[in-house]
């Protein structure tokens, strides 16, 4: 079992109990929560904040329903501007990928950053990048494809799903840090991107690991770019494992509150929120996608977006 899988067993055993009973003391709205999702129904995040609403309901956790609204457009930026300008009294949250946000901040000039512009509720759960390559691939093993790459530089073409999104960020990093060239083409989201590898279309993909979910018969997952092994795929390595260096970007899915937002109202969204992540009922959910809840308090969620910020601007230089 990994660090992440544990705390979070730890987290429903330990808070089970409390969740029927959570006291929200200053925050009691009224009318239904907005909660914004800055991309298009039916991808990664919205999954995510679909469940949230659905666990809240059904745990009791809030008097007024969760309504989730999906705004699009610019890459997340027109949602993330619209709740960044919403009143500060508890009837707006944004449920957003934030590593996405964060680098894609870092790489033009966006009207909102997510480090200034919200308060940091929490982090709910995380996406982890991952190599995949089509089931057909000649490359069996992670090191067959740095073998590959290493003999006719830049020949290999790989999928990811934009420039500056966190799966292109990761697998730049990881190539940099190996001293390896391929050629990347970007697809609009983890859904065309995984299409593209099953229909060796490109040689390989930087991709959330959920996606191969389902998918194991035509992709062969050759390695996790993150510290540990995921919760539910736990038999794919880590890059790390097998001998190469990486950089750890991923996609936390995070809730922001507007910028002036009461204290006391995000500490109460925060416990909401808590108690929606250590609910059997936001697991199980998580678990038909292939993920699993990954709770963290707005600090220590703000703590890991500065330290990607830092680990990850040389690569978003060379991106310009």
């Amino acid at each position: 079992m990994n660090r992440r899988t544990a705390m979070t067993r730890a987290l429903l055993l330990g808070c089970a109990a409390l969740t029927p009973t959570l006291a929200l003391a200053e925050w009691a709205p009224r009318r239904p929560v907005n909660v914004i999702l800055p991309y298009a129904a039916g991808g990664g995040t919205d999954a995510f904040a679909r469940a949230v609403a659905a666990a809240a309901q059904s745990e009791g956790l809030l008097d007024v329903p969760l309504v989730v609204n999906n705004r699009p457009g610019a890459g997340g930026i027109t949602g993330a501007t619209e709740a960044a300008g919403a009143r500060p009294d508890g009837g707006t949250m944004m449920i957003t990928s934030a590593g996405s946000f964060l680098l894609t901040s870092m790489l033009k000039d966006t009207p909102v950053s997510p480090l200034d512009d919200y308060e940091i509720v929490a982090q709910i759960g995380d996406l982890d990048p991952a190599i995949l390559v089509p089931a057909g691939s000649p490359h069996q093993t992670l090191a067959d494809l740095v073998a590959a790459m290493e003999a006719d530089p830049g020949a290999l073409r790989w999928a990811h799903n934009g420039v500056g999104g966190a799966h292109n960020v990761a697998g730049q990093a990881f190539l940099n840090a190996n001293d390896l060239a391929a050629t990347g083409v970007p697809f609009k989201g983890g859904g065309p991107t995984r299409a593209a590898v099953i229909g060796a279309q490109v040689d390989f993909a930087v991709v959330g690991i959920q996606q191969a979910a389902g998918f194991e018969n035509e992709l062969r997952v050759l390695g996790l770019l993150a510290p540990e092994r995921d919760g539910i795929a736990g038999d794919v390595p880590t890059v790390a494992e097998q001998g190469f260096d990486y950089v750890e970007v991923s996609s936390p899915i995070v809730a922001f509150a507007p910028k002036g937002t009461d204290p006391e109202t995000v500490a109460d969204m925060q416990a909401m929120l808590e108690g929606v992540a250590t609910s059997e009922a936001f697991a199980a959910a998580m678990r038909e996608r292939g993920n699993v809840p990954e709770f963290l308090p707005g600090a220590e969620a703000r703590a890991r977006l500065e330290a990607m910020r830092d680990a990850t601007s040389g690569v978003i230089d060379g991106l310009r």
